[in-house]
């Protein structure tokens, strides 16, 4: 069995997800037009010696929306300060992150529409003028003072994009939606992967673990990851097309990138609400998840691939569902066993 580097197999999957992400926009696959955009602000921002602009990325979850952040921030060689909306709950919070960064620096919010919405408001001068206006003591003592920030950048990134309200929404410079990927872009980053984490792999094997991997980088690194050790384990070590697919079957993953909470939340939508529609909340009720999970992780790859439908009255099961769990509508809408 062929042994692997002491160093990759002691970090943990915290490393290597760092060690998997890329630093230069030139080592970056996929989303062109995007990255096009970007690395024209950023070589026009450097020429004219500025910050860049303020930046919204939105999408799905696992896309690169906090790897672009990094390649920014180092692009534009200034540091990056991360921290997500739901971890702010005061002003103090946000004032002593934005006092404590330097010219040229980054700020990046993950979910970004989750921040509280007098938060927010505190964002608008300090994202617009480059002030901060700061409420101190309470009562009839209670003054405002403004300081003065450096130029920086904000960079706030989001699953749900309609969420943000429309005065923060137009304070950024610029707004870019992040794709799934194609099978094409998934396979050179299962590759890139691959060599850096030491694992041999060959392009049949690849190709596997891209195609099953929802179009989302951050699913096929982990998979990888999972396929690496039952190849370890069970083989000697080389990803082959039938390991990966061995591997996958063990993973629950089949063949179109479904998993079992996938499966699960289609059979629900069938077995117990007739097809649907139905809401979003007794949806997550009946499958043992949290509505947003829901909405943010498993919907957009269920919609995209023509499994379910998003109703004013609910999700609908769409036909395509019915043939993957082998089941059919019948009269009265109730499905029933082939």
């Amino acid at each position: 069995m062929a042994e692997r580097p002491v160093s990759t197999l002691n970090k943990p999957d915290t490393a290597l997800e760092m060690t998997l992400r890329p630093s230069l926009f030139s080592d970056f696959t996929g989303q062109p037009k995007v990255k096009e955009r970007l690395e024209i602000a950023v070589t026009a921002a450097r020429q004219r010696g500025e910050a860049l602009d303020h930046i919204l990325l939105s999408g799905p979850p696992g896309l690169g929306k906090t790897t672009i952040a990094n390649i920014l921030a180092k692009t534009m060689g200034g540091n990056l300060k991360s921290t997500s909306g739901p971890t702010i709950e005061k002003a103090a919070d946000l004032a002593g992150l934005l006092t404590n960064l330097e010219a040229g620096d980054v700020l990046f919010i993950d979910e970004i529409h989750r921040l509280q919405k007098t938060i927010e408001e505190y964002l608008y001068p300090a994202m617009e003028d480059f002030k901060l206006d700061i409420i101190i003591d309470q009562g009839p003592n209670a003054r405002s003072v403004r300081l003065n920030l450096p130029r920086f950048t904000l960079i706030g990134a989001t699953t749900r994009s309609g969420l943000l309200t429309a005065p923060l929404l137009t304070r950024f410079g610029m707004r870019e939606r992040l794709d799934y990927y194609g099978i094409e872009d998934m396979e050179k980053i299962v590759g890139r992967s691959a060599r850096l984490l030491n694992v041999e792999i060959d392009t049949q094997g690849a190709h596997e673990i891209a195609r099953r991997s929802r179009g989302t980088p951050r699913i096929a690194n982990n998979v990888l990851r999972r396929v690496r050790d039952y190849a370890q384990v069970r083989h000697d070590g080389r990803i082959t097309e039938d390991v990966a697919d061995r591997a996958l079957a063990m993973l629950e993953i089949d063949e179109n990138g479904l998993d079992e909470m996938d499966k699960r939340i289609l059979e629900a939508i069938i077995t117990k609400f007739g097809g649907g529609p139905v809401g979003v909340s007794s949806l997550a009720v009946a499958v043992g998840e949290e509505s947003d999970t829901l909405e943010e992780v498993y919907e957009p790859y269920l919609i995209m691939e023509g499994y379910l439908k998003r109703t004013s009255q609910g999700r609908v099961a769409t036909e395509l569902s019915y043939k993957k769990l082998g089941l059919k509508a019948a009269a009265g809408n109730q499905p029933k066993l082939f």
